[in-house]
């Protein structure tokens, strides 16, 4: 036995806080890593100690081994927990922990490299006869037909949707493989992809394997990640609504003889591609670490799959449970993104001005984040995970939507909404999710409030707070005017659109006392057609987010006395987010047509391009590859 003491995590965000949460519950001291940019990151207080990464570059830090060794060595931790992302699917460092004579969790480094590269991994599991789709190497000889389309081009190493294109036609495949081999270069450090048949009515099915020293690999059943955007995840769930007890059996056997034969020890994800019109299933890859999506697994199992990572790395055998695991109920996971679904999943940044996410009973919230936390450029734009467990799929997605309706988040946009909208949607409710189904309906559209409603909700609560701090006559009641012939009226900005209330014509009157919470959060019950309703209004600056059960709207309220300000020249592109400028598509005296790409601009670890809001004359180019850029950063001036 080799009981480990200290351990140090790897990692940032949402998983470092949960990995620090088993710890704490099996008495092992952690250790948290931050970056600069992460300095006042939630996981850095989880644990017991913290140690700055030093480094330049905040997006490279985590990735640093020799950095990462360094803080173990000057804490005394005795073990390394990668979490997943950054190093979790390195064989060299993995290889470096154990070196450096410090316990690894997870897989043995040969494991790691067998199913590092996609290509390589295919070909071995074709030879275990586990059933493989057939791939085309870029490069290898093979001529490009129209037959072969549509095609996916994909990284070689690593996931999580980055480096991979859907290619319709030959026109597009040059660029989707240069755009693919740039990302995966990017996020993984390796820029190798290749070409396999893309299937339209594909489902996403992956089962979570266990394996320990003793010899016993172990199959914990399915999840079903068929709802994804750009190849990302976004709603998981366990079991799968499409697996019957036959195709179960026979994905489990293929994953377990995965397993074995690269030798692997701990937990991992061997990933399917079950095709909607055979039934027919594929080997697509295997993560030798644990998955985002691997509380829906703990919720049907009742276990703690980090326990068992660290009791596997000790050197003990699989208990019973979960050599024999039961399934119990359904459960589902939903990703909140800090993105905007209906602008193309913009990308958004900033500091939470509120962040209430929580849930009852069987919800369970794994966040990285808190009321105060800043949302960075540098890292993956998940906040948070929200998962929800019942008897049945029909109650895990009822708990799981009044959660996310529930929620009040406020300074960043999040794809909630999109959220919501799939939960709702009469094909998932069915059950008939595949991997296309948000480029056939993207379920962008946002749930807004009445403007006027909100506007009024704004008016009441900003009326009760300024009231609520005043020194002089604090009885007299909000809103009161001793001039009736002068009707109050506030201008209130919904985006571009300003609008004006009078309180002689708002919407809805106020049924009660507005609640003010000792952090500000305003709670305003009004009264409509003798319907009653609740808001929360919560402020920083001109800028109010009010939340409702039906929807949510962000508004400015627009001062009397405004500042003058001095707008960008006509025509320029600015920056949308901020981010890295990965390619300048453009010189000057270039012409351009409207929505033509001019700029490639890297954000979360995901490549936007930005096109010319109208057609003209490339007159100065403000920006070149490798500069950071904030948002609202002029980078092209057209004529």
């Amino acid at each position: 036995m080799n009981v480990i003491q200290t351990l140090l995590i790897a990692n940032r965000g949402e998983i470092a806080c949960r990995i620090a949460r088993t710890c704490r519950r099996l008495g092992i001291e952690t250790v948290a890593v931050f970056s600069d940019a992460d300095a006042d990151a939630l996981h850095a207080a989880a644990c017991d100690h913290a140690v700055r990464l030093p480094g330049n570059a905040p997006a490279d830090t985590y990735l640093r081994a020799d950095l990462l060794l360094d803080a173990a060595a000057r804490t005394g931790a005795d073990a390394v927990h990668p979490g997943y992302g950054f190093l979790a699917e390195s064989a060299d460092f993995a290889a470096a922990v154990e070196a450096a004579g410090l316990t690894w969790i997870g897989p043995p480094p040969p494991a790691i490299a067998a199913m590092g590269s996609k290509i390589a991994a295919k070909d071995l599991m074709r030879q275990s006869g586990v059933p493989v789709l057939p791939e085309i190497r870029v490069g290898g000889g093979v001529e490009i037909i129209d037959a072969h389309f549509p095609l996916l081009v994909k990284a070689s190493a690593g996931g999580g949707g980055r480096g991979m294109r859907i290619v319709r036609t030959a026109d597009e495949l040059d660029e989707a493989i240069a755009a693919a081999s740039r990302e995966a270069a990017a996020a993984f450090g390796d820029g190798e992809v290749f070409l396999e048949r893309y299937v339209e009515r594909g489902r996403h099915v992956e089962i979570q394997v266990l394996a320990d020293t003793h010899g016993t690999v172990s199959a914990l059943f399915e999840r079903d990640c068929s709802v994804q955007r750009r190849h990302q995840k976004i709603i998981e769930e366990a079991p799968s609504p499409i697996v019957d007890e036959a195709l179960r059996s026979a994905m489990s056997k293929a994953a377990v003889d995965a397993a074995r034969a690269v030798g692997y020890v701990g937990a991992g994800t061997v990933e399917f591609l079950v095709d909607d019109a055979s039934g027919e299933f594929h080997f697509l890859e295997m993560n030798t670490r644990l998955q985002v999506e691997h509380p829906v697994t703990e919720a049907v199992t009742g276990l703690d799959l980090v326990e068992l990572q660290i009791r596997v790395a000790e050197g003990e055998p699989l208990p019973p449970e979960a050599e024999f695991p039961a399934l119990t109920g359904h459960a589902i996971e939903a990703r909140l993104t800090a993105e905007d679904p209906a602008a193309g999943y913009l990308p958004s940044t900033g500091r939470l001005v509120r962040f209430d996410v929580g849930g009852d009973g069987d919800v369970r919230v794994d966040a990285g984040v808190a009321t105060g936390s800043v949302v960075s450029p540098f890292y993956d734009s998940m906040v948070a995970k929200v998962i929800a467990h019942g008897p049945t799929r029909a109650a895990a997605i009822r708990s799981l939507r009044a959660a996310l309706t529930s929620a009040r988040v406020a300074g960043v946009a999040t794809n909630r909404d999109q959220l919501v909208n799939v939960l709702d949607h009469p094909e998932f409710r069915a059950g008939r999710t595949h991997t296309g189904f948000l480029d056939a309906d993207p379920c962008a559209t946002p749930r807004r409030l009445d403007r006027e409603v909100a506007g009024a909700v704004v008016w009441f609560a900003d009326e009760a707070i300024a009231r609520s701090a005043a020194t002089v006559m604090p009885t007299i009641p909000p809103g009161w005017r001793n001039n009736r012939a002068v009707e109050p009226t506030r201008a209130v900005r919904d985006g571009d659109d300003e609008f004006v209330l009078r309180r002689s014509h708002l919407p809805v009157i106020l049924a009660a006392p507005v609640g003010i919470d000792a952090d500000g959060l305003a709670h305003v019950t009004v009264e409509r057609d003798g319907v009653r309703e609740q808001f929360t209004v919560v402020g920083d600056g001109p800028r109010r987010w009010v939340d409702g059960r039906q929807g949510h709207l962000t508004v400015d309220v627009v001062p009397r006395h405004p500042e003058p300000s001095i707008g960008g020249a006509e025509g320029s592109l600015v920056a949308t987010m901020p981010g890295a400028i990965r390619r300048v598509l453009v010189s000057a005296g270039d012409t351009v047509t409207a929505g033509q790409p001019v700029v490639v601009i890297e954000a979360m670890k995901m490549e936007h391009r930005l096109t010319a809001p109208a057609d003209g004359v490339v007159v100065t180019v403000f920006v070149s590859e490798g500069d950071q850029v904030e948002t609202g950063a002029a980078l092209v001036e057209l004529e």
